[in-house]
């Protein structure tokens, strides 16, 4: 399956960007920690919107009081905003050294699932659950094609299930459930 736009944000420009912009996808990935998937996936197309580009090489060399100032807004980003801003930069400046600033050779190149989730897993701040969800999108909702993909989907609930609001509000109901029983267990 390909889509046009992936139902992460809630606004159809911002959801459009990261179908249609690799850079945008992993802005979008870097951001979403301890915010909610809609303010992390609306990242990149603030950035966008204020710096008014995010390709891996501007982000990699732009002013660091610029970057960190589109960061913070109002409204910022993240709730940590400088924090992300150093994180995007990371992630821009691995895209750069890594893939000659192309953030689509993350998968264009991978030769098979496993090499591909470990390209997704090199990417700054990118830990196993991030890596398989990012994985599950690209393969599910991206058409990312590799030896190899459909048999390492995760098998839990993941970004990549979710193609359309009600299937993020279902995700997300899922998510908060699951972290309250872990809360709930005894250690």
């Amino acid at each position: 399956m390909t889509t046009d736009r992936l139902h992460l944000t809630g606004d159809d420009a911002a959801d459009r960007l990261l179908a249609d912009d690799p850079m945008a996808l992993l802005i979008g990935f870097a951001l979403d920690q301890q915010v909610p998937v809609q303010k992390a996936f609306s990242g990149p197309k603030v950035l966008l919107d204020r710096l008014g580009s995010i390709d891996a090489a501007d982000l990699a060399t732009v002013d660091d009081a610029a970057l960190e100032a589109a960061a913070k807004g109002p409204p910022a980003i993240h709730r940590f905003p400088s924090a992300m801003a150093k994180r995007v930069r990371e992630v821009a400046a691995h895209v750069v050294a890594t893939y000659d600033g192309d953030a689509a050779r993350i998968w264009t190149d991978a030769e098979d699932a496993a090499d591909l989730k470990r390209r997704i897993g090199r990417l700054p701040g990118f830990g196993a659950m991030k890596t398989a969800s990012m994985f599950a999108v690209l393969v599910r909702q991206l058409g990312v094609d590799v030896p190899g993909a459909q048999e390492a989907l995760p098998t839990h609930p993941t970004l990549g299930d979710v193609d359309s609001p009600e299937a993020l509000a279902a995700y997300q109901s899922t998510k908060r459930a699951m972290k309250a029983e872990q809360r709930a267990r005894p250690d």
